[in-house]
């Protein structure tokens, strides 16, 4: 289904309690981690997607990239928002972006600059368990969760832009697979390093429970983590596409939900 771009904004800063996901304290934490990535991480992928859009000579894909880049743009907006409001209840996220901003730069002045163009396959997997696992955000605050199943539902719909700019920019398979592994590295340690200055926030970091709910959470019930390892590991064959794997099902229900929730409709006023 192709890109569309939707300016909605969501009242994030309105009655969210902090722990809004059901109360659990480093589930929430966890979701929370993850938006504080997001800003620069859009901005680092609409630079790098733009940065070889002369190679693109088909005109749905021209298309796309447009509908990638105004859709990230409004990702980016409202998890800076989101960010705002981590901020202003006591996170350290400006220290953390800052952190996460140098490490960007660095990719940037040591890599191809068509590689960030092979990564968005791994927020694409990500939001492909959120959409199509409801327990996911089972709990959450509906603000929240809209917020989130938005983000998740249009990271599906662009899943393949930035790949077949990746192709037309002559990215090879030997080159992608050297991509996702090192963004795996790189990606997991920035997120239990940031988990962990978050939860000592909260006075949770050296709660066995918390840890262990966490856990639970992500490697057994729902378990995403697991949920994720059949795409993730699909990637590395040689013919692979993003399309290959069909979430149209997925869209279409949540197209549905758009239309029929007040929730986005007062995002959209």
């Amino acid at each position: 289904m192709d890109p569309v771009i939707r300016n909605l904004r969501f009242s994030i800063d309105r009655d969210v309690p902090r722990h809004w996901h059901g109360g659990r304290r480093s589930v929430t934490t966890f979701f929370d981690n993850l938006s504080t990535l997001f800003p620069a991480g859009e901005r680092f992928f609409m630079r790098a997607v733009r940065a070889h859009a002369s190679f693109v000579k088909d005109e749905a894909l021209r298309r796309d990239v447009r509908a990638f880049c105004g859709q990230e743009a409004v990702h980016g907006r409202e998890h800076e928002r989101y960010v705002e409001m981590l901020g202003r209840s006591g996170y350290p996220v400006d220290a953390m972006g800052r952190r996460l901003a140098r490490l960007l730069r660095r990719v940037e002045r040591s890599t191809p600059k068509r590689w960030p163009r092979a990564l968005e396959h791994f927020t694409a997997i990500m939001a492909q368990v959120l959409l199509g696992e409801p327990r996911s955000l089972a709990g959450a605050h509906p603000v929240m969760a809209a917020l989130w199943r938005w983000h998740a539902a249009e990271e599906n719909e662009h899943r393949a832009v930035a790949y077949d700019v990746y192709l037309a920019a002559g990215g090879t398979y030997a080159e992608r697979v050297l991509i996702m592994v090192a963004a795996s590295l790189i990606f997991w340690a920035k997120v239990i390093e940031q988990q962990i200055r978050m939860m000592r926030t909260d006075g949770t970091h050296l709660s066995l429970s918390e840890w262990g709910a966490l856990a639970r959470f992500l490697a057994v019930e729902p378990g995403m983590l697991r949920r994720i390892a059949r795409a993730y590991f699909a990637y590395y064959r040689p013919g692979f596409h993003p399309k290959d794997i069909d979430c149209d099902a997925l869209l279409v229900e949540w197209r549905r939900e758009l239309e029929g929730s007040e929730i986005y409709a007062r995002a959209a006023a």
